[in-house]
């Protein structure tokens, strides 16, 4: 990445303060909460993610019918993105990991539920296919295990290369998806985890597409006997990512001289009251 412009998480909550149309803040809003909901099973297209967050609005065909929730929880994801860039920088804990589901989940039928806890570890047992996740009675020891033994690595290793960053960070969101410790919800705060942590740590972050779900979650699958294909399928997304960012970033300049112009122009207007 270029040192003469902002860097992802500047650029992104520079944008998001402008209010700017069109670049990369705006963008990845919207691919990543159509990709992260699709991959598990909501009906929106791109087309109407898009729409919705231009216009918080949805205009749909005569004889479609889309499910609430998909919206309500399109519209959620925008705000846990949101969330993510404001706490990108701290450790991650379970405040955070129980923030981004409570968001995610507020306002959906299933916080109707009076067995499932919105914002809160699972109830009821649940499984991935075919496959047991941590039952609910221990999923508050091995949560607090997992983030005790990630944190710990990073901040032993401050000084380790990008890859070996994200091969922790993949050792842990395959570690979190076997644990499900949410009731539903688990794919999308696991993925908003990882955006976040690639911010906190300095690697390029990356949004998994739908299109890539087989390779994704089969790699999650096979992740003891294979690690390559969930890091390459990750890698892919991660250039995909940087492609982006090189189009849209700021020079750091342009962003000093606005902001000091901005400033000026506050404290004239302060004067004045």
């Amino acid at each position: 990445m270029s040192n003469d412009k902002l860097d992802i998480l500047t650029q992104l909550r520079t944008e998001r303060e402008m209010g700017y149309k069109g670049g990369l803040y705006h963008i990845t809003q919207i691919d990543f909460a159509y990709n992260s909901n699709h991959i598990e099973g909501s009906t929106l297209t791109s087309d109407e993610t898009r729409y919705i967050y231009e216009t918080n609005s949805l205009v749909l065909d005569k004889n479609e019918a889309v499910n609430i929730d998909d919206i309500v929880e399109t519209l959620n994801h925008f705000k846990c993105f949101d969330y993510l860039l404001d706490v990108a920088e701290n450790d991650l804990s379970e405040e955070i990991i129980k923030a981004f589901h409570r968001i995610l989940k507020e306002g959906t039928s299933d916080e109707k539920k009076p067995y499932f806890a919105v914002g809160d570890y699972k109830k009821i047992e649940n499984t991935v296919g075919n496959v047991d996740t941590t039952m609910p009675d221990k999923v508050p020891e091995a949560m607090r295990n997992l983030l005790e033994s990630y944190n710990y690595t990073l901040s032993e290793y401050p000084d380790a290369k990008d890859l070996e960053k994200l091969e922790k960070l993949i050792g842990f969101h395959v570690r979190f998806e076997r644990i499900h410790p949410f009731q539903d919800g688990n794919g999308r705060v696991g993925r908003l985890i990882m955006f976040k942590e690639c911010l906190r740590i300095g690697i390029s972050p990356f949004i998994i597409e739908d299109k890539n779900r087989a390779f994704y979650l089969r790699g999650i699958r096979r992740y003891d006997v294979d690690r390559t294909q969930l890091y390459e399928t990750i890698r892919h997304e991660q250039e995909i990512f940087d492609g982006r960012y090189e189009k849209f970033a700021f020079p750091k300049d342009d962003i000093s001289q606005e902001t000091s112009t901005k400033n000026r122009k506050d404290r004239e207007r302060g004067g004045e009251r």
